[in-house]
């Protein structure tokens, strides 16, 4: 990518707005990002995913969103004019432990077998970087969600139709996962699939793009 000529980037200066940047390889994310109709590119962040030791699900989001949002900006060229970088991360957390991505068939088959009945907590991290400052806004929106006590026949079948084993918890709830749910609370919809539009655009708005305006 290279972010000081490409067309996303040159809208903006057209339109005489801030350059923005989605740093993260997730076609869910940029997905959601599309929906607000604004010109943006992507990036994929070189860090360390690991948690930490002893830190909270939560902490370990806002730290990772931070430093996704900070290793992008980092390796923009000197000659890129004021860009915002958005970072965003999800840690599901059940009994008091991080589930990560399954990966497998099997892992997935797994983790939605020990959920099943249960309620998971979601911590979607975001973190808004503006380059001209050097200063991120970051939030943690939290999501609780409720599983239905469904046959290990039916998780098998669902994990078989939809594949989810590139998400946190091993269910789509934008798609056919919708059905493992048994209820969803959170203050924003979209923060469950791994970008919290709310949150976002009131960050956005507060550093100075106008959201609607970039529609016209």
């Amino acid at each position: 990518m290279q972010p000081d000529s490409s067309p996303a980037q040159a809208s903006a200066q057209a339109l005489g707005r801030p350059a923005l940047i989605l740093a993260s390889s997730s076609r869910y994310r940029r997905e959601l990002l599309e929906r607000l109709r604004i010109p943006f590119d992507t990036a994929v962040p070189a860090i360390d995913e690991t948690p930490q030791p002893g830190e909270t699900p939560e902490a370990t989001a806002l730290r990772l969103a931070e430093e996704k949002a900070r290793a992008v900006a980092a390796a923009l060229p000197a000659s890129t004019g004021r860009t915002l970088v958005i970072g965003s991360d999800q840690v599901a957390t059940f009994d008091g432990r991080q589930i990560g991505k399954p990966g497998t068939h099997e892992r997935a088959l797994e983790q939605l077998q020990a959920m099943r009945g249960r309620e998971v907590l979601f911590h979607s991290a975001l973190s808004l970087l503006d380059t001209s400052t050097g200063q991120t806004a970051s939030v943690d929106v939290v999501t609780k969600v409720r599983f239905r006590d469904l046959s290990d026949a039916a998780l098998d079948a669902y994990l078989r139709a939809e594949e989810p084993y590139d998400c946190a918890g091993s269910a789509k709830s934008e798609g056919l996962g919708i059905a493992l749910l048994d209820a969803i609370e959170s203050d924003d919809p979209t923060a469950l699939i791994g970008l919290p539009l709310i949150a976002l655009t009131r960050m956005l708005l507060a550093a100075g793009y106008p959201l609607l305006e970039a529609q016209s």
